[in-house]
Formats: structure tokens, sequence, C-alpha cells
């Protein structure tokens, strides 16, 4: 592809609460055995990008340490390959990034020394399947300066106001762009990936600096909408940004549909991860499991329902687990009560433990009990 990728990964969300406060929102588990920047890798490898970076910032460890070899995303390659961009100290900039346009600006000598004509942006914290081909055929055909993947969004499912509305003529060129407005005036909502001319990106960019312009989406899509010529692409199939609680919750349990499921899972393009060496999970006598996600290295011995466990999770006996997500390296105990709620990994819950949360209302776990004492 005429290409390269750079996805935006170094973002916090203040939604999330407590569960990203020791990770990045795009190293956020997804769907058992997944992080959220494995979909955005896995559509680059799928179209063909070759070339693709990931600029990191925030509680950025985690997120390192999935991206530490390329291979698993196919980009282990001798020419193109996998780089990884944290703020670095330079003797003209000491800052770190001050937001998304800075960011890639910081890093604009990766722009520079490429040769590839186009750039495709994507964010780290969608879960989708996209062609960047189309995308791109279509930013081509229509002579676009810049192109917006735009998706129609339900009002009754999603919190339009967190993401950047527009508004489009008959022919999809963007007429009005709002960034998380209190009062939305449309439900065509941007998922954040764009395509735009390299060389025309790095001019945008280097005017930004110079102004003291730091944001993407406002510095560049909102302030140019009227002088550059941008057209929406719009989305069909599925998509979710898990950048809140609730939307997190919802979107790991969106994968006990089997049509989503099979969607990911059996239909072509694959979904690619970092693979753990671990043993299948395994199900002792008294194990009660119903239409639940179970990942490799979990021992179940107790009733699991509408639930997603990702690796590494112990369930005690007697224990019963209904509607909520257990993240990685989770020792529940015997008898214990776990119900509408998300465990933070690595936690250890005593046996007799109880946690519920009313319908509707998800509530997150977060104990720090030892597990093994002397």
């Amino acid at each position: 592809m005429r290409a390269i990728g750079v996805i935006l990964a170094g973002g916090n969300s203040n939604r999330m609460g407590e569960l990203s406060a020791k990770r990045a929102v795009a190293a956020m588990p997804v769907m058992g055995s997944y992080r959220a920047i494995d979909f955005s890798l896995s559509n680059m490898t799928n179209s063909r990008i070759q070339k693709v970076a990931v600029i990191t910032q925030y509680n950025s460890r985690s997120l390192n340490e999935h991206l530490n070899s390329s291979k698993w995303w196919d980009f282990g390659r001798k020419q193109g390959g996998l780089y990884v961009f944290t703020p670095t100290i330079t003797s003209t900039n000491s800052y770190w990034y001050q937001g998304t346009a800075d960011a890639l600006y910081q890093n604009i000598s990766f722009l520079k020394d490429s040769h590839e004509p186009y750039v495709v942006v994507a964010s780290g914290d969608g879960v989708y399947k996209l062609d960047y081909n189309k995308v791109l055929e279509e930013h081509i055909k229509k002579g676009a300066d810049i192109t917006v993947v735009v998706r129609k969004m339900d009002p009754s499912e999603d919190d339009i106001s967190r993401f950047g509305i527009v508004k489009c003529n008959e022919e999809m060129q963007i007429v009005d762009f709002e960034e998380k407005p209190l009062v939305a005036s449309s439900s065509t909502a941007s998922i954040g990936v764009y395509v735009i001319r390299r060389r025309q990106l790095i001019e945008l960019l280097e005017a930004c600096a110079k102004e003291g312009r730091t944001d993407f989406v406002r510095d560049i899509l909102i302030r140019y909408k009227g002088v550059k010529k941008i057209f929406a692409y719009k989305m069909d199939s599925y998509w979710r940004n898990i950048g809140t609680i609730d939307s997190y919750y919802r979107t790991n349990m969106d994968f006990l549909k089997k049509d989503i499921r099979d969607y990911f899972f059996r239909e072509h393009p694959d979904v690619y991860s970092k693979v753990d060496d671990l043993p299948p999970a395994k199900y002792n006598g008294g194990a009660v499991v119903n239409n639940s996600l179970i990942a490799s290295g979990c021992i179940v011995e107790g009733t699991v329902e509408n639930s997603v466990l990702f690796k590494k999770v112990y369930v005690g006996n007697n224990c019963v687990i209904r509607n909520s997500i257990i993240l990685n390296d989770v020792h529940i105990g015997d008898n214990s009560v776990i119900e509408n709620c998300i465990v933070e990994s690595r936690d250890t819950l005593r046996a007799g433990t109880v946690h519920k949360a009313d319908p509707g209302q998800i509530k997150v776990v977060v104990e720090k009990n030892f597990r093994y004492t002397l």
C-alpha cells in the first residue's frame, strides 16, 4: 500500500477511572486475549501497510511490553517495520506531548524520512475491522485533502458528546465539525481514523507548531474545514471506542454475542495479538460455565455466567461470577460472589468476598490483598 501508518496511543481517559491508573487505554485487555491496540495494528497489516509508528506516552510500560516484538502483527520485515515513539528530551524540546498534533510534530522526522505518499492516522482505543485501502481509494477518487472515517451512532447506546461530530453535504464533504459538543447536532461521529497526503501533513504540522497549536482535530480538521477539502468515509460495520468504563464493559459483553464473535474470530481478515505460552483453560469437577469467554491459563471450579475471564484467572469452589469482566491474573477465593463488576488485574479476592452492583450499573473492584503469606 502507498501509505505509512501512525497509531496515536499515548492518551489517558479520566472516564476509565481506576482501570487506566496503571496502563494506557490502548493497552486495555479486550475479549479475553487481546489488547485494544491489536485492532488498529491488525487493520494496518491486513491493509498491507508495512511501516507503522505507535506514539505512546501515558503509563506506557504495559503497552511497550506488549509491542516488544513486531512479529505478531507481521511487521518483522527488512523493509518497513514497527516503530514505538515515546517523548524524548532533545536540544530544542523537553516537553511531553502537548496534544495529538504536537505528538506528530515531535516525531516529524519519521514522516520526512518516509517515501510513501500517504499517511493513515488511527487511534489505539477503537475495536473494529477496517480495510484502509478502501478509505485511501475513496480519498484519491474524490481528490480530498483529508478523509475522516465516520460512523452513524446510536444515541441510546453511546454518549455521542464524547466524540467529534460531523455534518456532511450530499457529496460527503464535511461542512461542519464539532469536537465533543455538549449538545450534539448530528449522530455521525468521527472514529479517529484519517487519511492525508504525507507532505501536506508535514506542512500542516509545521504551521501548527509555529503558532503554538497542538491538537490535530481542533487545530487542523476544524480550523481548516473551510479551506481544505475534507471528506468523510462512512463505515457501517462494528466499531466501539473503549474510552469509558461503560463502553469498555459493553464492548467486552458484545463478544458474548455469536454474530459479533464470529465477525472478529471467524471472518477474514484475522485480528492478531501477542501470544502467551499458556495452557488451555481447565474446568474442574464443580465448574459450570454458560455463555462466557474463558481465556488460556484459567482454572474454574465455580459457576461463571455471561462473563469474560481473561488470562490466568482462578475461580474457587462454590464461586458465582455473573455479568462480569475479570481481568488478567485474578485469584478469586472460595464461596465468593461477583455480579455486574469489572475486577482489576492481579487482584486477590479472599474467600467469601461479595461484590455486587445493581442491574445497569458497573462496579470496578480493586483489591490489593496479599495472595501468598509466610
